[in-house]
């Protein structure tokens, strides 16, 4: 039962990020779940840098705010990484 609850907070985790930070990003269903289960990854660790606990296997609004703000470091550090380089104009 406790990977559904993760799948459900990666998906809704996901959809939020994605919906808070627009782009070209990878589109589907699954690609948002997979994103928003290792934001939620992401998003528990940089809330036990900071001192925030979160649930282990809750579906509350706390696990759902850490899934979506790492899926939003993962979408800006994806970005970063791999988004286009402009080239300059040559004279």
């Amino acid at each position: 039962m406790t990977w559904l609850v993760t799948i459900a907070v990666g998906f809704i985790g996901g959809t939020l990020g994605k919906f808070l930070l627009p782009g070209k990003d990878p589109k589907g269903c699954l690609i948002t779940i997979i994103l928003g289960v290792i934001g939620s990854i992401v998003g528990r660790f940089l809330g036990g840098l900071i001192g925030f606990e979160a649930g282990e296997t809750a579906f509350d609004l706390r696990s759902i705010a850490f899934s979506t703000v790492g899926v939003i470091v993962i979408l800006l550090l994806f970005r970063v990484l791999f988004g286009k380089k402009k080239k300059k104009d040559r004279k």
